[in-house]
């Protein structure tokens, strides 16, 4: 099992971890990427990949008849998603909580959304910040070319 959003939302919409299609290197069902794959096409280390499955952030990665990790297609997706999270600055507990739910099923959609809701709203909020950071660096920008224009005419 892997973790994806495929429950119907409506009547052709589903929700799915990733926004848009995504290109994947290989179609489903022939979709085993190793780890060293994966490593290779999320830029996420091994390590990182390990520790996601053991804090349950990427459970029931599938496994090879020898016991090696095989990851899906979906699982790219879910580790799309997660990086978007991650971006966000989402605390790794609030990301772990919301696999959870998505594991729970559909009863959870509202829990979710509100944790999802929480996430975009402290995300508005480090826009405007960042939005007034980049005001002062154009200020001071502006400033020292300036000076700079000055200083070369006399």
């Amino acid at each position: 099992m892997t973790l994806t959003e495929s429950t119907p939302i409506g009547a052709d919409r589903t929700d799915s971890c990733a926004s848009g299609a995504l290109g994947h290197p290989r179609p489903e069902g022939a979709d085993q990427y190793t780890i060293s794959e994966v490593v290779s096409f999320t830029g996420l280390s091994a390590h990182t990949l390990r520790w996601y499955e053991r804090i349950g952030l990427m459970p029931h990665v599938d496994r090879s008849h020898t016991g090696q990790r095989r990851f899906s297609n979906r699982d790219l997706d879910w580790l799309a998603f997660v990086g978007k999270l991650r971006l966000t600055g989402m605390p790794v507990a609030d990301m772990v909580r919301y696999a959870e739910l998505v594991r729970a099923g559909d009863a959870t959609f509202g829990e979710r959304r509100e944790l999802l809701v929480r996430t975009r709203r402290d995300v508005l909020a480090r826009v405007v910040e960042l939005q007034d950071t980049v005001a002062v660096l154009d200020y001071k920008i502006g400033f020292y070319a300036d000076a700079h224009e000055a200083s070369e005419r006399y």
